[in-house]
């Protein structure tokens, strides 16, 4: 039956999971698919790291490879990077373990970061210059602490 449950309506299953976990009606859980929902709800925290960093990554990196783009136009790359840096840090303030993944997310989340900084560059207008993709470095050109900066923003 609580199968069938979690097929039919997750909310009321995951409401009735905590009934029983708070009466303590171990014996009658859904073992299998609160296991599942545990997993998905880490790999979602480490997605939303990854996804904070990929966006705060692309616009270190156009402030970094753009520098004579006019500053009307960096304007939005510098909001953006105080909210997704603001994202990182509440992420790792709120789920403390993540920080032992932080360097595998910056590895994972930079090449996106990287192409999407490229993808973005190439819809520029207004007669800014276009740079190389070779001008966006293979390798993630920032440290841990400069990514964590708050007052770092791709210039060195």
């Amino acid at each position: 039956m609580s199968n069938n449950l979690y097929e039919r309506d997750l909310q009321y299953w995951i409401e009735q999971t905590i009934r029983q976990l708070r009466n303590r009606e171990f014996e009658s859980l859904d073992i299998e698919h609160l296991i599942e929902e545990l997993v998905d709800l880490g790999k979602a925290e480490k997605n939303a790291l990854k996804s904070n960093l990929t966006i705060l990554l692309a616009h270190l990196l156009k402030l970094m490879v753009q520098h004579d783009t006019p500053e009307m136009m960096k304007g939005s790359w510098y909001s953006s990077i105080l909210e997704h840096r603001q994202r990182v840090l509440n992420n790792l303030a709120d789920t403390p373990s993540l920080k032992s993944f932080l360097l595998e997310a910056i590895e994972k989340a930079y090449p996106d970061g990287r192409k999407l900084a490229i993808k973005e560059s190439k819809l520029a207008k207004f007669g800014v210059c276009v740079p190389e993709e070779s001008e966006y470095p293979i390798v993630c050109p920032f440290s841990v602490e400069q990514i964590l900066d708050e007052d770092f923003y791709g210039q060195y």
